[in-house]
């Protein structure tokens, strides 16, 4: 199968920069791995993903899958003439989840022009499931942003 990507020069270390500040840096999302057709990330289950209970936060799972639905597209696109945005998610919880690493694989469903969507799956440190998310994102055409006076 060819890949998927439109350029072949991401790296996980570029892409793990590329988050530095974000959302994804502070609960500890690490990118593990470009595949042909996937792209695949870990996160800790602790203090900053956990809730009142110590159990994964399903909100902390949706950022996993949303982070590895965008970033995807994004790494599909021509960023120079397109930008991708998420227009919908919904994620399933299976098992729950009280320490350790999960890990979130990205793959495509549909790569169309407007909208792209990505299932992402969630395993727990035994690969058993986690969480199962659908991502659909909007692909926009890239327009230059005017000054704010203008």
């Amino acid at each position: 199968m060819a890949a998927i990507w439109f350029k072949d020069e991401f790296s996980i270390e570029k892409l793990q920069e590329m988050g530095k500040g974000t959302m994804s840096d502070h609960i500890g999302i690490r990118f593990l791995e470009i595949g042909d057709n996937y792209l695949k990330a870990t996160m800790p289950v602790d203090e900053r993903t956990q809730q009142p209970f110590g159990l994964l936060h399903g909100g902390a799972s949706v950022v996993l899958a949303e982070t590895l639905g965008s970033v995807a597209s994004a790494l599909v696109l021509d960023t120079s003439r397109s930008i991708c945005v998420g227009l919908e998610i919904n994620a399933n919880h299976i098992r729950s989840v009280q320490s350790g690493l999960v890990t979130g694989t990205a793959t495509p469903v549909h790569l169309g022009s407007t909208t792209h969507v990505w299932d992402i799956r969630i395993h727990d440190e035994n690969n058993k499931l986690v969480c199962i998310s659908r991502l659909t994102v909007a692909v926009l055409a890239r327009k230059e942003r005017l000054p704010k006076n203008e």
